[in-house]
């Protein structure tokens, strides 16, 4: 099997790209059924989260999925040019893309290093390919692994000490903007996960004027009660907006709730109070141009960047010894997955041979030789000698196999076939048609 995986993250793409290819819940179930129904056979799981869209694939080597068809697929699945994305995108494939994924629920790949938030994510992620019949025996196996090796990381790591979430970051930067935070009244929008993370935050920086406000108001007076903040219902939410001095915005949305123009009508009532705004979205709450107005001070997920630079920098050891623990994992399965393979490629050798026995027999019995009585034994003779080539190969792969791992192995035996292909499908000279 190939396993491959397609993607753009916040390190390679911008935000108004990344926010153009978001997938939510219901779009992830759909986009998973019309690729399995597009690629019988493959495998399929997308992870999107607010700083990167995945696709990860596993495939049969002999009927490989084409990383062209994929983006194609995300381009008409979104109705955005595979223009405006292809620069961004990047590509792993087997060994590369099992430690990227690794990586990835071990939270090394996250803007801040050691969140916890990612492992989440990942598993729902794998939960609703499960639920979509998207995944099978490889990826399966794969993302397994990535759960265990996620765990031993913070586990045996301290990468996950400290303020290590998006939200974490994002009340980091508010109290480095705001003098007062303990007077100030705080909105935050989105009463999920993110949402929650970001009222505890807010908590033990010492804000007490903190107001939730989401669509379905039974969560987040749910949130509120959990956490002794105050929950608000949200058709109060501009009225909120009005009197707020810091608005914190994670809601999941597929369009600006906020534009510049329907914005200033807010901020008109507001007589120049200074607001603060910070969206975490993707994708965004808040329209960009929405930082011009005055006396508004709009940053996004993107001006997260520099607080989160430093996060990394003090885990540079922990990270190390991380990446450690990935790569031992990402050889184990990689054995797994070679392992695995060496038995079915095994047997396209043995077909391949005896194939290019019958061609060489087909290609002498012909003209007057066509029925001459020497064929049986002759075809006998020639298959035991087919049958200890055979054995002699399979000997040299075994001995691949423990001295350099199934990988290596897989990949000898790989080559053989393609071969051992290459000489069935060529046509007979015209000399071999000769009596």
């Amino acid at each position: 099997m190939k396993i491959f995986v397609l993607g753009l993250n916040h390190k390679s793409a911008p935000l108004d790209v990344l926010e153009k290819l978001a997938f939510d819940s219901e779009q992830t179930q759909q986009a998973l059924r019309e690729l399995k129904s597009r690629f019988e056979g493959s495998e399929f799981v997308l992870l999107s989260t607010c700083n990167r869209v995945e696709l990860y694939c596993a495939c049969n080597r002999m009927e490989p999925v084409a990383v062209d068809d994929l983006m194609k697929f995300l381009s008409e699945f979104h109705n955005v040019p595979w223009e405006e994305f292809q620069e961004f995108l990047y590509v792993h494939s087997n060994e590369d893309s099992v430690r990227h994924l690794l990586k990835v629920a071990s939270s090394l790949d996250s803007l801040v290093v050691g969140e916890p938030q990612i492992i989440g994510q990942v598993k729902e992620s794998y939960r609703i390919a499960c639920s979509a019949g998207g995944t099978g025996k490889v990826l399966n196996r794969l993302f397994h692994c990535a759960f265990a090796t996620g765990k031993k990381v913070y586990t045996i790591t301290s990468i996950a000490h400290g303020r290590v979430s998006v939200a974490g970051v994002a009340v980091e930067l508010t109290r480095q903007l705001f003098a007062d935070i303990s007077s100030a009244k705080t909105v935050v929008i989105g009463a999920g996960q993110m949402g929650e993370l970001l009222v505890q935050h807010l908590l033990k920086i010492k804000c007490s004027d903190i107001n939730i406000i989401n669509r379905s108001y039974e969560r987040a007076l749910k949130v509120a009660q959990r956490h002794k903040v105050t929950a608000r219902k949200w058709e109060d939410l501009q009225e909120h907006l009005t009197g707020a001095d810091i608005v914190i915005a994670s809601a999941a949305v597929k369009d600006y709730m906020y534009t510049k123009k329907n914005f200033k009508k807010i901020t008109n009532g507001r007589k120049k109070q200074t607001l603060l705004i910070i969206d975490i979205a993707v994708p965004r709450n808040f329209e960009p141009s929405v930082n011009e107005i005055e006396n508004v001070h709009l940053y996004s997920i993107e001006d997260l960047t520099e607080v989160a630079r430093g996060n990394r920098k003090a885990r540079e050891e922990d990270i190390a010894e991380g990446m450690k623990i990935i790569q031992e994992d990402v050889d184990i399965f990689m054995d797994w997955l070679g392992a695995g393979e060496l038995g079915p490629l095994i047997g396209q050798l043995e077909e391949k041979f005896i194939q290019i026995s019958k061609n060489e027999m087909e290609r002498f019995f012909v003209g007057i030789r066509r029925d001459a009585e020497c064929r049986e034994i002759l075809e006998a003779k020639v298959n035991r000698i087919v049958n200890k080539l055979l054995h002699c190969v399979i000997k040299n792969v075994d001995t691949v196999a423990k001295e350099n791992g199934p990988t290596e192995a897989a990949k000898l035996v790989n080559s053989i076939v393609r071969q051992a292909e290459a000489i069935t499908s060529e046509s007979p000279d015209k000399k071999d048609a000769r009596p």
